[in-house]
């Protein structure tokens, strides 16, 4: 995961680098995320996630007509509902991570006021919160991963060069974390079942350029 992150931040310096035409904004971006999250098991049922993230961005336009680049640092923070389907108990699961998209962008522009775009690129995820949870009064347990993979795809509008409106599909490449809850089904109680989760994101956007 390193290695990816080192040599995508690497490939766009050095494309940055040998553009020196290529104009440069700063921005604040923000936006609500709705997650589905997949349990490979039939004892979990898991209800949506629902969130927020906020963050710096920041944009390139190069001098290539419609084609640019964006990257930001994101402050992301979700919650979801997992229910036990047996005993019909729940739990509240919470992630906070920082979220560093990097979009490949391509613009059609609808005079000076406003332009569309289409986008898509990677997305590096690292936890920065409690990696272990427990839920259900302590018998089962939620690790999250320590950092996952994503990837965008979107579109978007930008009014006046500096409001920008966005939505994308975030697509998971791996697995988010490990569930482990006791069978309940086991008469000696002391068997462990487990379930690898995985989520998607549907994200909406508002951003700021000065």
């Amino acid at each position: 995961m390193r290695k990816i992150f080192t040599a995508a931040i690497i490939a766009v310096s050095m494309l940055f680098a040998s553009n020196a035409n290529a104009q440069v904004k700063f921005g604040l971006k923000g936006g609500l995320n709705v997650t589905s999250m997949s349990l490979n098991s039939e004892l979990l049922d898991a209800s949506n996630n629902q969130g927020f993230f906020i963050g710096p961005t920041v944009k390139f336009t190069l001098p290539i007509v419609g084609l640019g680049v964006d990257a930001s640092a994101l402050y992301d923070q979700r919650e979801a509902k997992l229910q036990e389907v047996e005993n019909t108990k729940s739990g509240k699961l919470k992630t906070q991570s920082i979220n560093i998209p990097i979009n490949l962008r391509y613009g059609i522009g609808l005079g000076s006021i406003a332009n569309a775009f289409l986008f898509a690129g990677p997305q590096f995820g690292f936890n920065i919160g409690n990696k272990n949870q427990s839920l259900y009064d302590d018998v089962a347990e939620w690790r999250l991963s320590k950092s996952n993979f994503s990837v965008n795809v979107g579109l978007g509008f930008t009014l006046m060069s500096h409001l920008q409106l966005s939505a994308n599909y975030n697509i998971a490449c791996g697995k988010t974390g490990n569930f482990t809850i006791l069978d309940t089904a086991n008469t000696i109680g002391k068997e462990l079942v487990g379930s690898k989760g995985r989520a998607n994101a549907w994200q909406v956007a508002l951003a700021y350029y000065f």
